[in-house]
């Protein structure tokens, strides 16, 4: 078959490759550059997602931290394990049986893809990782390990396999509407394809609307904002923020350190960048981990991204970090969907079209 993939972010790249190696003649549109949007403002981890225990999205985890095994073997270059540590805080955020249970489980679904079995560190083994963690009420931090890598050069490195599969990728070149027929139009493109893959992220439902098919599903938009600080950690840190539930991070990254995210929703037509307001709740977080505070002066660059949540719940952090799919004659659009799981749901993209 000849097959478009509209998007080439990490979930268009890998749906791309996916069918290139299954014998298709892909074509992969990208309206601006590869990587360019939200695949390249992530949190740079490849991770299970542990707090998506607590939402009982076990096969979510299961799948994720197996593919977090497939990029570390693959593209060691470009990822990495990381050590993360859990502080425990008395009378502060999750109590520690319940975060030993989530960490058993998570140990549990990774299975032989496990990196390092998760271990708890008493006071004074946690301080001696990191000395500038917050001392007060600190009865000692779990260990465990994840992923991290260099999201935009990975998502290179992934568009490069996928020309080895023979796609072909062209960039600034924006799709404007599809058929239930299959045509592809754009302010200079007409062009028809056997199957279509609307891989275009945040904008994935608005594509559907502006040509006229209606979708089952409805994108919640979410704006992750990040801080990148002139300090270093040895470790990242997990942490849940003071006065909720909601879990952050610190993370080392380029010989600095990465705060973040944030959870805001977003206008699909508003400037996506790190408000003032996100930037103080971000330097918040940090000073109720670390000792040393956060001066605005430290911060060196923001960034921020839109994720494309399938809308599950009025709490933008409670929505499902699963993915669908939906179908519309020739067109088959992605909703939703996680980086570290990108070369999963291509080849589901590829088996549902084949």
């Amino acid at each position: 078959m000849r097959v478009a993939v509209v998007g080439g972010g990490i979930n268009g790249v890998m749906c791309a490759a996916s069918l290139g190696r299954a014998g298709h003649d892909v074509v992969l549109l990208e309206r601006s550059t590869l990587m360019s949007a939200t695949s390249s403002a992530s949190t740079k981890l490849l991770h299970g997602g542990l707090r998506y225990l607590e939402h009982g999205a076990f096969r979510l985890v299961r799948e994720a931290l197996h593919e977090r095994k497939w990029w570390l073997d693959q593209a060691p270059g470009l990822c990495h394990p990381l050590q993360l540590l859990l502080p425990v805080w008395k009378g502060q955020g999750r109590s520690r049986h319940l975060i030993r249970a989530g960490l058993w489980m998570y140990d549990l679904l990774a299975g032989s893809a496990r990196l390092q079995p998760h271990r708890w560190l008493d006071r004074s083994e946690a301080l001696a990782v990191l000395p500038r963690l917050q001392p007060d009420g600190l009865v000692g931090a779990f260990s465990f390990w994840d992923g991290q890598m260099d999201d935009r050069a990975l998502g290179l490195w992934a568009a490069d396999r996928a020309r080895g599969f023979g796609v072909s990728i062209r960039e600034r070149s924006p799709v404007e509407r599809v058929t239930l027929d299959g045509v592809l139009e754009g302010p200079d493109l007409s062009e028809r394809f056997d199957r279509i893959v609307n891989c275009a992220g945040p904008w994935a439902e608005e594509l559907l609307r502006c040509s006229g098919l209606v979708p089952r599903h409805t994108l919640d938009l979410v704006r992750g904002s990040h801080l990148v600080v002139r300090r270093t950690i040895a470790t990242g840190v997990l942490a849940q923020v003071p006065g909720g539930s909601r879990i952050a991070f610190l993370l080392p990254w380029k010989g600095s350190m990465l705060v973040g995210t944030t959870e805001v929703r977003q206008g699909l037509g508003d400037p996506i960048a790190c408000s003032a307001d996100e930037a103080q709740y971000l330097r918040q977080f940090h000073d109720s981990v670390m000792v040393e505070p956060l001066r605005e002066e430290d911060v060196t660059s923001t960034f921020a991204g839109v994720r494309p949540l399938i809308r599950s719940a009025e709490d933008p952090g409670r929505a499902t970090r699963e993915y669908a799919l939906e179908r519309h004659g020739a067109v088959l659009t992605v909703f939703g969907g996680k980086w570290t799981t990108a070369r999963a749901l291509g080849d589901l993209v590829s088996a549902r079209l084949s």
